[in-house]
């Protein structure tokens, strides 16, 4: 049994249907206004609504930010990475993660890749953040729209990507080739590091191109899920210029 707080979440994981929603906990006293659309969704799914004082969801969230209502629902289940592959076309595009161990970054960049149309975000097995409730509350319901694959080996995976087609880009805070400057044609897979270390040295060897972002003031780092929003749309950006018909 796993829990999804809060009401977009919750509204997303109903329209959504990858999970079987067991059933919805609101808060006594909760304004039904507010939250006609969450409870009329509930209904149209035939999701049993319960109510309950305020205390005992505050219990079953352990101090997270329920908002007054929290889906019981099955454990989220992950991607099988190797289908990704084999389901990819010219235009896919993945985001793939290099030991990021903060859970709200994790979820800040699923919830950026949904937005930006990435087909999946993949993630180690070990060393590395997992998706849990406070993943999925982070990225306001993007996980239950975005796949998320797991891998025992990043850098084997990198490999099989490569040799499917997929161009490789790692960000790289080193690199001398600035983010604007690639044009994110075909498959391509983007390789993201984290906070402090950045890429693995043996992920930073697998990569086809390595990019950056030019900083201009004194600290010279972004959140991890600022970089990948960043790069993420440039390449978005380029693919759709690309797309247009000459005139």
């Amino acid at each position: 049994m796993s829990y999804i707080y809060g009401v977009g979440p919750v509204l997303e994981a109903l329209r959504a249907s990858q999970r079987k929603i067991d059933r919805i906990i609101v808060a006594d006293g909760l304004d039904r206004k507010r939250f006609a659309q969450l409870m009329e969704q509930a209904r149209a799914a035939g999701v049993q609504i319960r109510r309950e004082p305020r205390a005992a969801l505050d219990r079953l969230a352990g101090g997270a930010n329920h908002q007054g209502v929290i889906a019981m629902t099955s454990t989220i289940g992950y991607a099988d990475a190797d289908d990704l592959t084999a389901s990819a076309g010219p235009g896919t595009l993945l985001v793939l993660l290099d030991g990021i161990e903060d859970p709200h970054n994790l979820g800040a960049i699923i919830r950026t890749a949904e937005c930006a149309g990435a087909a999946a975000v993949v993630i180690p097995e070990r060393r590395a953040a997992q998706v849990t409730e406070t993943v999925v509350k982070t990225s306001a319901g993007a996980t239950e729209h975005l796949p998320v694959a797991r891998v025992t080996n990043l850098a084997t995976y990198i490999e099989k990507l490569k040799q499917s087609g997929f161009w490789v880009v790692g960000v790289d805070p080193a690199a001398r080739m600035a983010y604007t400057e690639y044009d994110y044609q075909g498959p391509t897979a983007l390789v993201f590091g984290a906070e402090g270390h950045g890429l693995h040295r043996l992920i930073l060897d697998k990569c086809d191109v390595t990019v950056s972002i030019p900083m201009r003031g004194q600290i010279q780092s972004l959140n991890v899920s600022v970089t990948v929003g960043v790069v993420l749309f440039e390449a978005v950006r380029r693919r759709t210029i690309n797309s247009k018909p000459a005139r």
